[in-house]
């Protein structure tokens, strides 16, 4: 074999190595971090598929294991991927505007709209974000990533938004939460780590319906913010348990630090028998804002059974690593859409109690 066929040889290798290792169960940040880029390993794979086809003269053994993992890597990432295409069946059902209704002057009582931005804590241009809030004019705001200085800085919200859970840190880690809507019952918490704060808030539509909202945003796994994953994917069973408690509407938003395909958020789904309405319509990549070549969906948005989609937007960047997300739901039941919910699979509760108990550790 030529320089050129194993160069082909080891690069085929190496795709198809990275395109799995995250299957393995271990949560250290190196095998985690795995999970995030799988759109662009489905791009690496069909250029190692061309290389290999255009290149590469030797099909003897082993030269043959190139193309092989290269095609099972780039089924698998077309696997991952399809239900955020409209070729996947919507898993929230969308709420038509009525007829002469335009612009955001949505009138109907049952109607949520919910702005949630990760501003970057170093960032400097808040008015962008006061525009966007003074544009859209969301029900809701949850701004991640709050300094003091954002506290000072989005002041002026505080005349539209008399409910708020003010939390900000200095560790990128801070939260904001500004509602239009009365909050009947809050709770500022740190479900898993001491510097790490979630938000629940019990809210009250226009129309009288109790809505349960959460806000979280987990250190992700990585080598400058947490060595294993188990902390963030402990927050997110945390989360999704008490979710699926709840009898009344549920909303789960913020920045996981997850993508949307990874087994922990599909865990969490399960666990919460949440819905994504991302699913048959779009990646909605959120991160990073400023590479499009490396942009996957980190900021989410989660719902129960009881909501309709109207609208969800990924809002133009405001100066942060990330795209602000802006979604419009309707508080529409229907006792079919229930039994669609996701339900937890073979060992999930047993997984997600492991999870939850190392944690702890």
């Amino acid at each position: 074999m030529t320089t050129t066929d194993w160069g082909w040889l080891l690069y085929g290798l190496l795709i198809t190595f990275l395109s799995f290792v995250h299957l393995v169960r271990i949560e250290a940040w190196w095998v985690r971090i795995w999970d995030f880029p799988h759109s662009q390993l489905a791009v690496l794979a069909v250029v190692g598929l061309l290389g290999w086809a255009l290149f590469v003269q030797d099909y003897s053994w082993p030269m043959w294991l190139a193309p092989a993992g290269l095609t099972a890597a780039l089924a698998y990432q077309g696997w991952l991927i399809w239900p955020y295409t409209p070729l996947h069946p919507r898993q929230v059902v969308r709420q038509r505007r009525p007829r002469g209704q335009r612009g955001h002057a949505i009138h109907d009582p049952n109607t949520l709209r919910l702005l949630s931005a990760n501003v970057l804590m170093t960032n400097t241009q808040c008015p962008k974000v006061l525009e966007q809030a003074r544009l859209h004019q969301p029900d809701l705001i949850l701004i991640l990533e709050a300094s003091h200085q954002w506290a000072r800085e989005l002041k002026p919200l505080e005349a539209d938004y008399p409910y708020r859970i003010l939390c900000p840190q200095e560790n990128t880690y801070g939260m904001l939460f500004y509602s239009k809507l009365p909050i009947a019952n809050q709770q500022l918490r740190f479900l898993v780590e001491d510097d790490i704060p979630s938000i629940y808030a019990q809210l009250t539509l226009r129309s009288g319906q109790v809505v349960h909202f959460y806000g979280i945003h987990p250190q992700p796994p990585s080598p400058t913010e947490h060595y294993r994953s188990t902390e963030r994917d402990a927050e997110l069973v945390l989360v999704g348990r008490e979710a699926r408690q709840q009898t009344e509407p549920v909303l789960v938003a913020g920045d996981l630090n997850d993508v949307a395909w990874s087994h922990t958020t599909r865990l969490f789904q399960r666990i919460s028998g949440l819905l994504d309405p991302r699913v048959g319509r779009g990646l909605f990549s959120t991160f990073h804002a400023n590479y499009f070549f490396l942009r996957w969906p980190l900021d989410h948005v989660f719902v129960s059974h009881h909501f309709r989609l109207r609208t969800l937007r990924r809002l133009p960047n405001c100066g942060s690593d990330h795209f602000p997300i802006l979604v419009s739901l309707v508080y529409h039941p229907d006792p079919k859409r229930a039994t669609q919910a996701p339900k937890p699979e073979g060992d999930d509760l047993e997984e997600a109690e492991g999870i939850v108990e190392r944690s702890r550790e």
